[in-house]
């Protein structure tokens, strides 16, 4: 059996380490616990353990676990994988937040779907900083076109950007969405969060400003 809570515990050790190399408050980083292709019962145990905030990454699998834990109001649900316009309005009507904003076509359709509920969606520009063709994302210089779109969307919240650099990236990638997301502060007074860094580079990615790390084997095993 997978000790959700010892891990929880070891992965908010690995944060304040990082956080103290980096000369940081551990309380500005916020633990996501990916817990996509897990089942309920590990998510309760993380829970029970503490633990608040959830990313999942496949629509009808984790509608599902929302439904059967609606009963724990206080989960915090985060959206992370790749959007398929389909998929808008079970996203809007679900999530709390959603990270992998990348196109103006999905902003407009989550809006339209947000409508009426009591809080706007949370949501973060998923931005393609290595410039990989495989990899989803906004490229930089189409940023400032999303951005347009996204002021016009009353049922959203700008809260920040997200980001996974490219295997083996070097501080230097996670120095440019950090500029990026500092420049962007400046301009818009709602963004407080920027989403990177998983298992393999948090270190990196907290050296950077990141607040918000997104960890999952490392919680509740290896995906089968």
């Amino acid at each position: 059996m997978i000790a959700i809570k010892d891990n929880i515990a070891d992965v908010e050790l690995q944060i304040s380490s990082a956080c103290q190399q980096a000369h940081r408050n551990a309380a500005e980083v916020t633990l996501l616990a990916v817990s996509k292709t897990k089942p309920t019962a590990m998510i309760e145990q993380a829970y029970d353990a503490g633990q608040r905030a959830f990313g999942e990454s496949y629509v009808q699998e984790a509608v599902e676990k929302i439904t059967a834990l609606q009963n724990k109001s206080d989960i915090s649900w985060h959206f992370i994988g790749p959007i398929q316009t389909n998929k808008t309005k079970l996203i809007a009507s679900h999530f709390s937040w959603v990270h992998s904003i990348d196109r103006a076509k999905v902003a407009k359709r989550l809006n339209e779907h947000r409508s009426g509920q009591d809080t706007p969606l949370n949501i973060c520009l998923q931005v393609n900083i290595s410039g990989e063709e495989s990899k989803s994302g906004v490229l930089v210089d189409e940023l400032p076109e999303l951005l347009n779109t996204i002021a016009d969307c009353d049922n959203l919240c700008l809260r920040g950007l997200m980001a996974i650099p490219e295997k083996n990236a070097s501080q230097a990638s996670f120095t440019t969405m950090q500029n990026l997301f500092i420049s962007l502060q400046k301009k818009y007074p709602s963004i407080d969060t920027l989403s990177m860094g998983m298992s393999a580079d948090m270190q990196l990615a907290i050296n950077a400003g990141s607040t918000m790390v997104r960890i999952g084997s490392a919680i509740f095993g290896a995906r089968e």
